[in-house]
């Protein structure tokens, strides 16, 4: 029997293992991500305490692990809290370096990091036709593809997938962000996330990586740049019941936050055969 908890972050859900006697082998853990029959997860992340913080090793649902899962962090350190390893304020040790957690009130947790790497323009052809967006990593590589029409067409699955594995990216791949911005203080995103091999709900890397400044301003659908802007991004209603994520980038600050998760504990069980996955939507 295992004990567990079952955590959401703008409907990225997590199962999560505290102190664990042993890691779970990467079988187990894609038999738990599973959905339909299983438990079901984007993810699974370990937290272990520390003197002063704690170390989190993330998981995606193909059992392989993954530097940087910004919502599995922000729940992570909900989880800590939730715990009682600290009070107010946490660093949260990543594969991707330590990130400093601040707890805002019962519901809500900021995180505070480096804005993202400068993107670099990059094209990849895919079915004979040039797809030009632009890569860079925010912890996990990501491709970000600027779509001038609405998101709700958008080929996400079928293109991020083909994208995801396109040679450009070698054996890692990447995750692609679909992303529109219809005004000035307004992103919308769609993610294929690499691990799930599938569109997740939310995704908060994605959200850094489309809030990147030149990947903002040189999108043919975004607005002109503006001396400090900031970009609000607002997830899509089905993203999960009672969570909720705003995010505010700013290339002059130089840090981002995102805030609340929810949580919820789980009683011991142990776990079902494969089921399916799902598909989401960010905005």
């Amino acid at each position: 029997m295992t004990e567990f908890f079952k955590l959401s972050g703008s409907g990225n859900d997590f199962l999560a293992l505290a102190e664990p006697a042993a890691p779970p082998a990467p079988e187990e853990i894609r038999a738990w991500c599973r959905r339909g029959v299983s438990l079901g997860a984007d993810g699974l992340f370990i937290l272990r305490r520390r003197p002063d913080g704690a170390d989190m090793e993330y998981f995606n649902a193909d059992g392989l692990p993954a530097d940087l899962c910004l919502n599995g962090t922000r729940c992570a350190a909900q989880l800590a809290f939730h715990l009682g390893w600290a009070d107010a304020a946490l660093a949260v040790r990543t594969g991707a370096g330590t990130v400093a957690a601040r707890r805002r009130d019962a519901t809500r947790v900021t995180l505070e990091l480096p804005a993202p790497a400068t993107p670099q323009p990059l094209a990849v052809t895919v079915d004979g036709i040039a797809r030009a967006g632009f890569r860079l990593r925010v912890g996990v590589p990501h491709f970000v593809l600027p779509w001038a029409q609405g998101l709700a067409g958008a080929p996400v699955r079928e293109l991020g997938a083909a994208i995801r594995g396109h040679a450009a990216f070698g054996r890692e791949g990447t995750n692609v962000n679909f992303v529109r911005f219809p005004e000035r203080h307004r992103v919308e995103v769609r993610t294929f996330e690499r691990g799930v091999e599938d569109e997740t709900l939310s995704c908060g890397t994605a959200v850094l990586a489309a809030a990147s400044p030149r990947a903002i301003w040189s999108s043919p659908s975004a607005p002109s740049p503006r001396a400090g802007s900031s970009w609000r991004w607002m997830p899509s209603r089905g993203a999960g019941a009672g969570c909720s994520l705003a995010t505010r980038a700013s290339s002059r600050a130089g840090t981002s936050s995102l805030r609340r998760p929810s949580l919820r504990h789980l009683p011991p069980g142990p776990p079902e055969p494969p089921g399916h996955s799902r598909r989401g939507r960010n905005r």
